[in-house]
């Protein structure tokens, strides 16, 4: 974007006036620093965030799970699964649902199902997810996320 910019003095000088190509090249470099030390730290607080929504939405299916229990007098078999929450199962007496606002089963922050277990391992139900690799174990984001911890 070069201008032309003339002075008329006692000799007509022209100017061409803008950004030389190096001085572009150097701001390109200097944005493509600063993208490379900040873009890691915002995707680490990224993938935080996912695990802690996670974690909200375990919280608040096991809310809803013991609401479907103080109803129906037990939570969900795992055949029954959390659909359970959102249509009654056939032959349940004392369901007032659905338990959850949105009327549908959540997924978790990585577009996967949550895991239900009942009776559960680590207590009366397990809920849980696999983390972004959708696979045990993990570190990171690819840890699982699960009610019992």
């Amino acid at each position: 974007m070069k201008n032309s910019k003339c002075v008329k003095n006692k000799k007509s000088v022209c100017r061409n006036t803008g950004f030389t190509l190096i001085e572009l090249l150097v701001v390109l470099a200097i944005i493509g620093l600063l993208a490379g030390l900040v873009g890691p730290q915002v995707m680490k607080h990224l993938g935080e965030s996912k695990t802690k929504t996670a974690k909200l939405q375990i919280e608040d299916l096991a809310s809803a799970l013991d609401m479907y229990r103080l109803d129906v007098g037990r939570y969900p078999t795992s055949d029954e699964g959390l659909k359970a929450l959102i249509e009654q199962p056939s032959g349940i007496k004392g369901w007032s649902g659905p338990y959850l606002r949105k009327k549908n089963i959540p997924k978790d922050p990585w577009q996967y199902e949550f895991h239900y277990r009942s009776p559960g391992e680590n207590g009366r139900f397990d809920i849980y997810s696999l983390g972004m690799d959708n696979r045990d174990g993990g570190e990171g984001e690819d840890s699982d996320v699960n009610s019992w911890d």
